[in-house]
């Protein structure tokens, strides 16, 4: 039975039994397919990089070796062993967040290519794991649709399938009470994604999180007038996780762009610290305009990043998956994590009202957000574009959740 903590509690505990309890990470050999930022572990990619223009990989990177510093963090919380990585209780601490009251009757939607035949029971276990509402079939909380809105599903994909119990899995933790739908788009084309996403906001969702990316191309504009153009919808997008540079749909005007952290517990008064992930996705986009709510004078287009979350590796998160001979707990990071983290915190800000722009929201209210003051994605001038600094940075943007004051309307 897990113990009921109060959050100032809770965030001690954490940083205490993290301090305690983490050991030193093991020295990697980094590969093509590793993450550069994750120094200390090995880590690979679910989804190789595409290789055709406008076809999007996803950005899962998954934990191969090593010890990540969020392995025994959450296990002073738990009767039961808990599987390595952060889990709920750390990411709610983390970020002030109201997952216990908050979210209810609110839709999240997941946009993923190819099918996880094993999502909805891999859901069920890790949400039983941490003590989460069960979200199912059968009590309406969870639905798995084709990319058309029909119950015929693409064909399956073990790397993908990842990237989907990972989408799950940040959601659930962020916010519990959330229904969740699944919309598996039958390629990973722009265009079938982008149908997904049509399909995602046509059956109600008013957020919708993107964990996939690729190249930006001459057809970006038209993608976002087809694709992303949603009023009132909140839709999140991975800003990549080959450091600095801009990928699509990242880069649309229409989204919110999410960098990623390195998110470490500490004795200070929040119980985190965090510092730029460097391997999160930044930059300058060269097709799509500068929204009107960007200031920054860097790019004269769009910028990449607006928020972050937690997306290190090394500072990975717990993930769930069997599908494709996965053994079950796996520790996850990437900017995958970071993006249906924030779809579920929009979530639990409420819903935005008819013909909103919620890309916008956080940059009317940055001073509820933990702004993130150190490290860097690369070499770039001008230099906030890569380097995480105070006020606004490419690789963290606004900075990171502090409740859920930021993402209202």
């Amino acid at each position: 039975m897990r113990r009921s903590l109060s959050p100032t509690a809770l965030a001690a505990t954490l940083a205490a039994a993290a301090l305690a309890l983490a050991t030193p990470l093991a020295q990697a050999a980094a590969g093509p397919s590793a993450a550069a930022s994750a120094a200390h572990v090995t880590t690979v990619r679910s989804c190789a990089a595409p290789t055709h223009k406008d076809v999007m990989a996803c950005k899962a990177l998954k934990v191969t070796g090593g010890t990540v510093k969020s392995a025994d963090a959450e296990r002073a919380l738990t009767a039961a062993a808990a599987p390595s990585g952060y889990g709920p209780a750390s990411i709610q601490s983390a970020y002030k967040l109201p997952s216990s009251t908050a979210g209810s009757g609110r839709t999240v939607a997941i946009v993923d290519a190819y099918d996880d035949p094993n999502a909805a029971a891999d859901l069920a276990k890790y949400r039983s794991q941490y003590g989460l509402p069960a979200c199912t079939v059968a009590n309406g909380c969870f639905k798995k649709v084709g990319q058309t809105g029909t119950s015929t599903l693409p064909g399956a994909d073990a790397g993908w399938a990842e990237e989907i119990s990972l989408d799950l899995d940040m959601v659930s933790a962020a916010c519990p009470n959330c229904k969740i739908l699944l919309v598996e788009a039958k390629s990973a084309s722009m265009a079938n994604l982008g149908t997904a996403v049509n399909t995602a906001v046509s059956l109600g969702a008013k957020y919708v999180s993107n964990s996939y990316g690729g190249g930006e191309s001459s057809s970006d504009t038209s993608y976002d007038t087809k694709y992303f153009n949603h009023p009132g919808v909140a839709i999140t997008v991975s800003s990549g996780d080959g450091g600095y540079g801009t990928e699509y749909p990242a880069a649309s005007r229409y989204v919110t762009a999410v960098g990623g952290t390195s998110l470490n517990s500490a004795s200070n008064s929040r119980g985190w610290t965090e510092s730029a992930w460097s391997d999160a996705g930044s930059g300058c986009s060269g097709y799509d305009a500068k929204p009107s709510w960007q200031k920054d004078t860097g790019c004269a287009k769009r910028t990449v990043a607006d928020v972050s979350a937690v997306a290190d590796p090394a500072t990975g998160v717990a993930v769930y998956d069997t599908y494709g001979g996965d053994p079950g707990w796996e520790v996850f990071g990437g900017t995958s994590a970071s993006a249906p983290l924030i779809a579920a915190v929009y979530a639990l800000a409420g819903t935005p009202s008819s013909g909103s722009t919620p890309a916008s929201f956080p940059y009317a209210r940055t001073g509820s957000l933990n702004d993130v003051t150190s490290g860097s994605n690369g070499s770039c001038s001008p230099a906030y574009l890569c380097k995480g600094g105070s006020g606004y940075d490419g690789p963290t943007g606004l900075g990171t959740p502090n409740g859920t004051a930021a993402f209202t309307g």
